[in-house]
């Protein structure tokens, strides 16, 4: 109407119902409302932008001929927005089955080591009634530290199943203070890994960072496990919080040995072994891990980065959305 008023809409009412068309296509699911735009656009444009105005007229002299044009445009337009977005239901589909490929695999493998090694341990006390009781007590602590990381395993599975195939569903956001979470990481860090120092940095003032508070829990205590299990030389770790524009960002740091530059490109995608790495025992995979924190923080729209620190060790990076206006 205010091309109408204007005394230009000749000229341009055209491209303005195609882009009308292609809005309509791409924020609609399936080709019916594409379609129906397409022929309501056309009946429109004829009755509103041509003469005689106000009057459906598709006899006078070249009329029909620019209408069907234009429909078929619209058509071809609507058919090609809806394939793209199958197209890119189709890659998002592909995805996820690779993500479960990598999910079974790295599983398969953190399974089945433990397991015989608790099997094995078992039997030696069963079968050696004579061994010592320092041995049998060595035994049982390999058994308990087997049957810790078997369960930290489920803990993983059961926080990737919290979440929807679209890699968002099942989670529930609430705000709840980063220092807090931090604190009762370390805690737990503490209480597991009493000879490796932990520092915890937060803000002064209250930083409320809408999310689940389990699921970055369990991001938090597998980043911090990585840094001592995989840093091989890890003596102490940094955990941190701070705003970072409208982002809270987390970091864990360590003064290990760092992540060899062969594995950086695969740290997230669930395909590394633990065997890959040089002193690699073949029980401790840190890519099922990785790949549960990245699940993670990408359904709270967050990313995640790793780097290696200059002078030695290594730091991971998650960010989170400070708000949930800003998550929006």
């Amino acid at each position: 109407m205010i091309l109408l008023h204007a005394d230009t809409s000749e000229g341009f009412a055209s491209p303005v119902f195609v882009l009308a068309v292609l809005l309509i296509s791409r924020l609609t699911d399936g080709y019916l409302f594409g379609l129906l735009a397409a022929v309501v656009g056309v009946v429109s444009v004829n009755y509103m932008f041509t003469y005689p105005f106000g009057a459906i007229d598709f006899t006078l002299s070249g009329y029909p001929l620019t209408f069907l044009t234009l429909l078929m445009v619209s058509i071809v337009t609507s058919a090609l927005t809806t394939q793209i977005k199958q197209q890119e239901k189709l890659h998002t589909d592909n995805e996820m089955e690779k993500m479960r490929a990598n999910l079974l695999r790295s599983v398969a493998h953190d399974i089945r080591t433990p397991l015989t090694s608790i099997v094995g341990s078992t039997s030696v006390i069963l079968e050696n009634p004579s061994i010592s009781s320092e041995e049998q007590g060595e035994l049982l602590r390999d058994v308990r530290e087997e049957a810790q990381w078997l369960i930290r395993v489920v803990e993983n599975l059961l926080s990737i199943t919290r979440i929807g195939e679209n890699g968002q569903a099942h989670i529930v956001k609430k705000n709840e203070a980063a220092e807090e979470i931090l604190g009762e990481t370390a805690r737990k860090f503490r209480k597991r890994f009493p000879n490796v120092h932990i520092t915890v940095e937060a803000p002064h003032e209250l930083l409320l960072v809408p999310m689940d508070a389990i699921l970055i829990t369990q991001v938090l205590a597998n980043l911090l496990e990585n840094a001592v299990r995989h840093g091989e030389t890890t003596t102490r770790v940094a955990l941190s919080v701070k705003r970072d524009g409208r982002m809270a960002k987390f970091s864990v740091q360590d003064n290990g040995q760092g992540i060899p530059r062969e594995q950086m490109p695969r740290l997230f995608d669930g395909t590394l072994k633990r065997s890959e790495t040089p002193a690699g025992d073949g029980k401790r995979d840190m890519g099922l891990g990785l790949m549960v924190c990245l699940t993670i923080v990408k359904a709270h729209k967050g990313f995640m980065e790793a780097r290696n620190i200059k002078g030695g060790g290594a730091e991971f990076v998650f960010c989170l959305p400070a708000t949930e206006e800003e998550e929006e």
